[in-house]
């Protein structure tokens, strides 16, 4: 009989835990734990290349991509030249972070992605609460392209907040810490670029830039199914920092302590589906990586 995998949920926040499948016991260790970011890199990596420059991995590091599906839909996006050169650079940097973790613990396939602007309509009909008209393009223009960024790289963030605690060697845990600081740096960024101009409306919905963030992160929240942990802009008092500001720069709780994601609020949020159990969004045949694939076992 399988675990439940509301146990086994539990299980994956145990360092060592062992975990019983319908096979034999296994153990979740600090590589199955780190290739669930794996996925989020390449996904970023995909998402920030191709907006910058028009290509993506294949032409940067193909190795790395280990004969992995190309990501369906990417393409450049139409950038000012400031947003361009710093989204080049974070494209540049998550290929430094798939080397890294590849190096350390080992890789997979590249798993297919769906960044096609199809893709991105559905997510923010979902973020706005009705059918977006036009459909909502991220490669249109710049705000475009950073409200869809606002939309990746936090979810790698707090993904890697909740990590960390259950890594057994400090080997791992120096490499997320490490990748922790550079996926902190470039939500904080992408977060101040917007927060320039949260007041605006963004053309043609008639939602202003703050509210569209709250809205992807209040759908976030509903997605992973288990309270705040993630705000947008602009929050009422009570939320903001120490209760005195309504400005939300960085998202974090009432501490200013960086929210925690386990491994089923990550699926639930990337797939867009709301469970661990089943594929979408930007991985519509799911992750990869041995929790990724017997979360999917159970569908």
């Amino acid at each position: 009989m399988a675990l439940p995998y509301f146990l086994f949920a539990f299980l994956l926040t145990i360092p060592g835990a062992i975990v019983s499948t319908p096979t034999s016991p296994k153990q979740v260790d600090d590589k199955d734990l780190i290739h669930i970011a794996l996925n989020l890199e390449f996904l970023e990596t995909e998402f920030f290349l191709n907006g910058a420059l028009g290509k993506g991995l294949d032409s940067i590091a193909p190795q790395l991509a280990e004969g992995g599906p190309p990501p369906v839909g990417a393409k450049k996006a139409n950038l000012d030249f400031l947003t361009k050169n710093i989204i080049e650079e974070f494209g540049y940097q998550e290929v430094g972070h798939l080397r890294a973790i590849i190096s350390t613990v080992g890789g997979f396939p590249r798993p297919q992605l769906d960044l096609s602007p199809q893709n991105f309509a559905k997510i923010f009909d979902q973020v706005a609460g009705y059918k977006l008209v036009p459909p909502f393009d991220p490669y249109f223009n710049t705000m475009n392209y950073l409200l869809a960024s606002y939309a990746i790289p936090y979810v790698g963030l707090v993904g890697y907040v909740g990590t960390i605690p259950n890594l057994v060697n400090s080997t791992s845990r120096r490499l997320v810490a490490g990748l922790l600081g550079v996926e902190s740096g470039q939500d904080a960024v992408i977060r101040a670029l917007l927060y320039q101009r949260a007041n605006e409306k963004v053309f043609p919905y008639h939602i202003t830039v703050s509210d569209f963030t709250n809205r992807i992160s209040n759908l976030r929240n509903r997605l992973g199914m288990t309270g705040n942990k993630d705000e947008g802009l602009i929050v009422p008092r009570e939320l903001g920092a120490e209760n005195r500001t309504q400005s939300n720069i960085l998202s974090a709780d009432a501490n200013s302590l960086s929210y925690s994601r386990t491994p089923p609020e990550i699926f639930r949020i990337v797939y867009g589906t709301g469970s661990e159990n089943k594929p979408g969004g930007f991985f519509p045949n799911g992750a990869n990586g041995r929790i990724a694939k017997e979360f999917l076992a159970a569908i």
